[in-house]
């Protein structure tokens, strides 16, 4: 196995070329027009991106930029381990990961008896472990299994993966503008989807890492690894998470170049490129090398890369 450079602090990338069998295979789509289990976003004007200095100048985060949206449904959390079996079990689909044989895993969460048998070749992040056999239904390997964890994020999906998800069932992933107006919750350029302050009241509101990175999480927002996908309060749209947890996919091409900030409607991004865009955060964030658990943050990874902290929700047109 090999690995690459993509982002590597947040989620690291496979260093295989894209090959065209591995694409995600188109599957039959859903009849079915149920919003259930989704929010209803209106259409509206915002800013987009920051210019706060908090960020990565090589995130592209800013500049602010006018944004003006149709209405959209967007699903309250992320697709659920549960309801992936689902789509599997309905279509035999096959993971980027169950493909490759393997997927990038947190050090700390390989049991030990897999852990003598990895190659531990991400060098930039020597946190990331790609363990064979890890995939969605063995989120850390070997022996590791998602059975007591129903309604926890499904994890280890390609980007190829979750658009075939949303194929079959008739939705599809949000475009970053689509994303972050959702995330805010209806808030004006506030740092998270509840306002500037990370813990207001002194209370947990996301699952990020808290100790000292890479080697010591206390968990002392009661978790270590994914959090179910309806923890904590939801923003004012009724959005569960999308503050850390884990890194959730959005449908466009990743781009640093923001070429005008006039007023753009449904901008959907550039169309071509190498990496598509992920937003959120997850887990592992922390504000010591990763403050990208900010709603205007962004990363990016290739579509066919996968690993234990990045999952994905669907969007539908109203």
């Amino acid at each position: 196995m090999s690995v690459g450079r993509g982002s590597p602090c947040c989620a690291p990338a496979r260093a295989e070329p894209n090959n065209p069998l591995m694409a995600a295979t188109i599957q039959p789509r859903s009849r079915n027009k149920s919003t259930k289990g989704m929010a209803l976003i209106p259409g509206a004007e915002f800013l987009m991106g920051t210019q706060d200095g908090e960020g990565y100048p090589a995130d592209g985060e800013g500049p602010v930029r006018r944004v003006r949206l149709d209405s959209f449904y967007i699903d309250v959390c992320t697709v659920t381990n549960t309801r992936f079996a689902q789509f599997v079990n309905s279509t035999g689909y096959k993971t980027d990961a169950e493909k490759f044989g393997w997927s990038f895993v947190f050090h700390s969460l390989v049991p030990p008896g897999v852990a003598e048998t990895v190659n531990k070749a991400v060098l930039e992040a020597p946190w990331w472990w790609p363990v064979a056999g890890a995939y969605w239904r063995r989120p850390e390997g070997p022996g590791s299994s998602v059975a007591k964890r129903p309604t926890h994020p499904v994890v280890h999906v390609s980007w190829n993966d979750a658009v075939a998800f949303c194929q079959w069932a008739g939705k599809r992933l949000a475009t970053e503008a689509e994303w972050e107006y959702a995330a805010r919750g209806g808030l004006h350029q506030m740092r998270f989807p509840w306002g500037d302050d990370l813990m207001p009241g002194g209370q947990h509101r996301c699952n990020i890492w808290q100790g000292e990175f890479p080697d010591s999480n206390t968990g002392e927002d009661g978790y270590t690894s994914t959090a179910p996908a309806r923890s904590f309060a939801p923003n004012d749209f009724g959005l569960f998470n999308v503050a850390g947890n884990v890194w959730e996919w959005c449908s466009g091409w990743f781009n640093v170049n923001h070429q005008s900030t006039d007023l753009q409607e449904n901008p959907a991004g550039p169309a071509t490129g190498t990496a598509r865009c992920m937003r959120g955060g997850s887990y592992l964030c922390h504000s010591s090398y990763c403050n990208r658990y900010r709603v205007a943050a962004r990363s990016s990874n290739t579509p066919d890369s996968s690993t234990g902290n990045l999952g994905f929700r669907c969007v539908r047109d109203a």
